[in-house]
């Protein structure tokens, strides 16, 4: 498993450095610095108040959604990410930015002792799970760093999107609804997905496609209540090369084409101490 999670490591340092000198405007980097915001419409929409309250915002990235986060009203705000050049990056906005964000270098899985406390939100968004091999594991690490009564938002593309072929010219079903720990899927591409012609260094990377059933049981297991779960037909990202830009930077599948979910968001809330949960996963699910 190390050498997966490495392997893409190094693929996200080399996004981290493209990204952060992003030449397409995808990243709002000047906006964000100026005090404004990226964060989309529909995570706007859905997050909730966030005034005043601590936020750890898991796989960061560069940390401009970390910021925005702060420049929209939050309290104090933390970022979390595996990849050292990203981390570097998100510190060096912050610091343009004048804004008290503190970041941390870390797996995700190491997040509890690396972050030492617990927070009101736990923003997990785009492109998040799918890079994770298990999202039980996962659930718990947001369980833990949550305060009893604090919420999760999470916003991610949907699985069944993923299950399709990205390089075909229409829709057309080509993955497991459910990708083994073991066997993930596996890819070599030299872009980003920003549409920046720079070439990555370390091409290759490794996916894991989860039902949102795992993702909720997962959340369920781990002591969280669900608040809300909601599909999508927009995605952050030009998934698909025949996907059109539907509104402000976020994608749709063109008229002709059938429709399936791109994207789908979650809120949930963790139980108080003491509240035994409902549902268990079972461990075949849970070692797949």
């Amino acid at each position: 498993m190390e050498a997966f999670l490495g392997a893409n490591r190094l693929n996200w340092d080399d996004r981290a450095a493209l990204h952060s000198t992003d030449r397409t405007g995808s990243y709002h980097i000047e906006a964000v610095l100026a005090g404004g915001s990226n964060l989309y419409e529909l995570e706007t929409r859905e997050v909730g108040d966030i005034v005043g309250k601590d936020i750890v915002h898991l796989q960061c990235h560069i940390g401009l959604d970390t910021i925005s986060l702060k420049n929209l009203g939050a309290g104090s705000v933390t970022g979390l990410d595996f990849s050292p050049t990203a981390i570097a990056a998100a510190r060096d906005f912050a610091a343009k930015a004048g804004t008290d964000v503190r970041f941390v270098e870390a797996p995700l899985f190491e997040a509890v002792e690396a972050l030492g406390r617990t927070f009101d939100v736990a923003y997990v968004t785009w492109g998040s799970v799918n890079w994770l091999d298990d999202v039980f594991r996962w659930a718990r690490v947001v369980a833990d760093l949550l305060r009893p009564g604090g919420r999760l938002y999470m916003a991610e593309g949907h699985p069944l999107m993923f299950q399709c072929d990205r390089k075909a010219a229409a829709l057309e079903l080509k993955h497991d609804w459910r990708t083994p720990i073991a066997r993930p899927l596996t890819w070599n591409e030299e872009l980003t997905y920003t549409g920046d012609d720079r070439i990555l260094k370390h091409p290759r990377y490794y996916e894991w496609i989860h039902p949102i059933s795992d993702v909720v049981n997962a959340l369920i297991s781990a002591g969280l209540t669900l608040d809300f779960l909601n599909e999508h037909d927009t995605v952050s990202w030009q998934h698909f090369s025949f996907a059109m830009r539907a509104g402000k930077d976020m994608y749709a599948l063109p008229n002709n084409s059938p429709k399936i979910p791109m994207a789908y968001s979650i809120g949930a809330t963790k139980r108080s101490v003491g509240k035994v949960p409902y549902l268990v996963a079972p461990k075949a699910i849970e070692s797949h």
